[in-house]
């Protein structure tokens, strides 16, 4: 296909204002954490007139970031490495292991990213009550229970991706290591995961990124000592000011494990993703 000068010059035009989209509003976080707060709370100017590091200081102070942040870490690590252990047996099973119901049982898993997260919201919150009621187990407002609900929905698309990336490592590589005398786990454990390796570490990336910034459910199901940082950064607004300049300075660092983790596994992630949505 011969690309004329018309469309190299619509192409360019396009590429310039997708890059405008995406990177004005990081600008604007960025240069308005780095403003004093008077300079944020008049008219917006694009060069601030003094340039300061103070809110990077003074957001450790106005609200308990380090415990946002800490307990953030725990639920979305731990949730993440149950999803990833437990998608990796489910999904080496369905691609593996024929049985009856295999296809149904994958459609079923599949089609759980056809819903809003909000339909589970409340189905949830009430399932959490009940047993807390009969069980004594307390799951809202706990580490816990944010745990379980992240699984509910990282889980499904987990053992999707995984499941279309074992069935395209050649079957003989497992039954080399069978027939050399080792078990079915050890050929999972020594052959298939290090091949896997790309797609693993793209399905932990998901499960970090979802649970990471998620609101809706950690608004609802934790409390002043659980509290995660997606929904700690409303507390740099209170009833009679909002420190813009702080919340601005507090979400740069929210993104920065995000943008670091990315960038480290950034070509396992690409591949991960190809190889496992195709098959």
């Amino acid at each position: 296909m011969i690309e004329t000068r018309g469309f190299k010059i619509l192409r360019a035009f396009g590429l310039v204002f997708l890059s405008a989209v995406v990177l004005v509003p990081l600008f604007v976080v960025v240069i308005t954490s780095l403003k004093p707060l008077e300079d944020v709370q008049g008219i917006f100017t694009w060069i601030p007139s003094e340039i300061t590091f103070q809110p990077y200081l003074d957001i450790w102070k106005t609200v308990p970031l380090a415990d946002y942040f800490l307990n953030s870490l725990i639920v979305v690590c731990i949730a993440t490495a149950f999803s990833v252990v437990i998608a990796v047996l489910a999904a080496y099973a369905l691609s593996r292991f024929p049985f009856k119901g295999a296809r149904t049982f994958s459609l079923m898993v599949l089609s759980t990213q056809m819903f809003p997260g909000i339909l589970f919201l409340l189905p949830l919150f009430l399932i959490f009550t009940q047993l807390q009621r009969t069980v004594g187990i307390q799951l809202n407002g706990s580490h816990l229970g944010l745990i379980i609900t992240y699984m509910t929905f990282s889980l499904p698309f987990a053992i999707w991706m995984l499941a279309g990336f074992f069935a395209s490592i050649p079957k003989d590589l497992e039954e080399a290591a069978l027939i050399d005398g080792t078990t079915r786990m050890g050929a999972l454990w020594r052959v298939v995961l290090p091949v896997a390796r790309p797609g693993i570490v793209a399905v932990s990336v998901y499960c970090f990124i979802t649970a990471w910034g998620e609101v809706l459910f950690a608004s609802v199901m934790t409390n002043a000592d659980t509290r995660t940082l997606a929904v700690g950064l409303r507390a740099y607004a209170s009833q009679t000011d909002v420190f813009w300049n702080q919340l601005m300075a507090a979400s740069v660092v929210v993104s920065l494990p995000v943008l670091i983790g990315f960038m480290i596994v950034q070509r396992h992630l690409v591949t991960g993703l190809s190889t496992g949505a195709v098959k």
